[in-house]
């Protein structure tokens, strides 16, 4: 986890492609790469594992601490404080039951957000502007330089936690396992691109992810709140609408239009221009293509979301719980107009994305 110095590379920044010229050169490019890869296969994928990959039993074990910290600070702050707000607050008794969950995940994506917006915005890295210069002097083994590390530490390990709460702390949904696959691809995304020095294109993909996860939990919360006492409180309901809203624009702006012409079409075609022989090609482009296929999951619930909000002219609850009546997706926020007091609120990321249409809208991360 050292530094490095951050050379600029090119100056001239390659303008953005639209979703044509994304299809047409990723797809060009990566049938040239299979064509041309006469030696690919499992022998070959062992020996560049080797011969690329670098991570130390001291990060691991790092890792694995950290993960476990994560549940006791979770855990901590759920007895301490989020409980004890919601009975403060007069929750109702459903509502009280899922608040600590929301209010535990709006304060560590708001961190991990700020951090990374922070790493890309207000430091020297042009990764967000100039996507292709994540892979400008890309070398094996190349140092991680350690502000890059601590984001990859921070949230690894917290995709590490999430893989054991949604099985055991959080209440169990109907994408819940979809959540867990999220997860799984996350942190696998997160663990390789680490040990293979693929960690600027890691930053950007994070930044591009945890927005969302921010909107939905605050959006979340401003439900179980407008109820509180057993009464309806117009300024949680306002912020409420306005964070299904604008989850469902950042959902698409953030993952459905930046995340492919940004990250896939840098990771696709930029990556073998900068680096003809750059290890594990398919392999990642495959875990994000997945990644963007679980974006569009997602979306397909936002869509049924704003739908319903149209015809209705009233946000409630689409996602249900499992042991819960009724056929509803997994999915947003909305609710019935006179079921305020036991509609259930929007479900769980995500996501994450490790994320999770709750209220209005699911969640997706990683990686």
């Amino acid at each position: 986890m050292s530094s490095q110095s951050r050379d600029a590379g090119p100056v001239e920044v390659e303008p953005m492609p639209g979703y044509l010229d994304l299809i047409s050169r990723a797809s060009t490019v990566m049938l040239g790469a299979w064509r041309d890869c006469s030696s690919c296969g499992l022998e070959l994928s062992k020996r560049t594992l080797l011969d690329n990959a670098y991570i130390t039993w001291t990060e691991i074990a790092l890792f694995l601490f950290s993960a476990f910290l994560w549940t006791q600070v979770r855990r901590g702050l759920t007895e301490s404080l989020f409980q004890p707000l919601a009975q403060w607050c007069r929750l109702l008794p459903k509502d009280a039951a899922k608040m600590p969950e929301s209010a535990w995940k709006l304060v560590f994506y708001t961190m991990s957000w700020s951090y990374s917006t922070y790493l890309l915005f207000f430091t020297s890295y042009s990764f967000f502007h100039d996507p292709p210069s994540v892979f400008y002097n890309w070398q094996s083994g190349m140092s991680v330089p350690a502000d890059i590390a601590i984001a990859y530490l921070i949230q690894g390990s917290f995709y590490g936690h999430s893989i054991y709460a949604t099985v055991y702390m959080d209440a169990w949904r109907k994408d819940s396992a979809v959540m867990v696959v999220h997860h799984i691809i996350t942190l696998a995304l997160i663990s390789f691109s680490y040990a293979f020095r693929y960690h600027n294109v890691g930053i950007l993909v994070l930044f591009l992810h945890d927005i969302n996860d921010i909107q939905l939990e605050f959006t979340k919360l401003n439900i179980y709140l407008k109820s509180r006492g057993g009464g309806y409180h117009l300024l949680n309901d306002v912020l409420s609408n306005m964070g299904s809203v604008s989850f469902s624009i950042t959902w698409f702006w953030f993952r459905l239009y930046w995340f492919p012409l940004k990250v896939l079409y840098a990771t696709c075609v930029s990556s073998l221009q900068s680096v003809p022989n750059i290890p594990f090609y398919f392999f990642f482009n495959t875990l994000l293509l997945a990644l963007l296929l679980m974006n569009i999951y997602w979306f397909l619930f936002i869509v049924v979301f704003v739908v319903k909000v149209l015809k209705v002219k009233e946000v409630n609850d689409v996602r249900e719980y499992e042991d819960e009546d009724g056929i509803k997706a997994a999915a947003g926020l909305l609710r019935e107009p006179r079921a305020e007091n036991d509609d259930d609120d929007a479900g769980h990321h995500n996501s994450s994305q490790g994320k999770h249409v709750q209220n209005g809208v699911t969640k997706e991360k990683h990686l």
